[in-house]
């Protein structure tokens, strides 16, 4: 075993524990792998994007409008739905493999159009790592960090997005249904999740104490 200062992230670097949790799992230390699971995303999106642009004909990666408040729910929604419920009914970060590769693959149809020369492309392959991210945050019990870090980096790049002008941005829908339904989801969901996690918890307890 490899000793030494940053032994733990060289270890947690390296693609064969991707499906493991973390050595370590404070906060600061997640963070770590944060940066460098969206770094790697961010390499993918531009690497990426040059090639599909060669391609593709007249490929342009699409804009969809977007809400502060569907960005923002987002975190909580994708999180619980793709992780954190299919992690604690089957206590498998495996399984989390093939939900998190449905999640990601989603992305690609973040566009008002399906079609070849305006499919999301680069939005799927930066979220790609993000699997990764989630999958291990989740297996190291700290999925809340994972919801909030999915959030945070929605907001980030929807400020950035609406600043530049890129983006066609509003705090709210016009549908006040549908923003009271994305706090309601989202509300829902978390207390679904947390309740698993209080459930398997319990059960790993009694099964400790057989």
């Amino acid at each position: 075993m490899e000793t030494g200062r940053f032994a733990d992230e060289k270890a947690d670097f390296d693609p064969r524990s991707w499906l493991r949790k973390y050595r370590r799992n404070s906060i600061g230390y997640i963070t770590k792998m944060l940066f460098f699971y969206h770094g790697i995303g961010i390499g993918l999106l531009l690497a990426g994007t040059a090639v599909i642009e060669q391609l593709v004909p007249d490929y342009e990666e699409p804009s969809v409008p977007r809400s502060l408040i569907g960005v923002l729910a987002a975190g909580p929604i994708e999180e619980s739905l793709f992780f954190g419920i299919p992690f604690y009914v089957f206590n498998s970060s495996h399984v989390l493999i093939v939900t998190g590769a449905i999640w990601a693959a989603l992305h690609i149809f973040n566009t008002p159009n399906v079609e070849l020369a305006s499919l999301a492309f680069g939005n799927w392959l930066f979220v790609v790592p993000s699997l990764f991210f989630s999958l291990r945050t989740w297996a190291s019990g700290k999925g809340w960090f994972a919801v909030v870090v999915h959030s945070a980096w929605n907001g980030i790049f929807f400020a950035a997005g609406c600043g530049t002008g890129e983006l066609a941005c509003t705090t709210l829908e016009e549908d006040a249904v549908f923003n009271a339904g994305s706090m309601a989801l989202s509300a829902a969901l978390l207390a679904g999740t947390y309740a698993l996690y209080r459930w398997r918890s319990r059960k790993a307890r009694n099964e400790f104490n057989i």
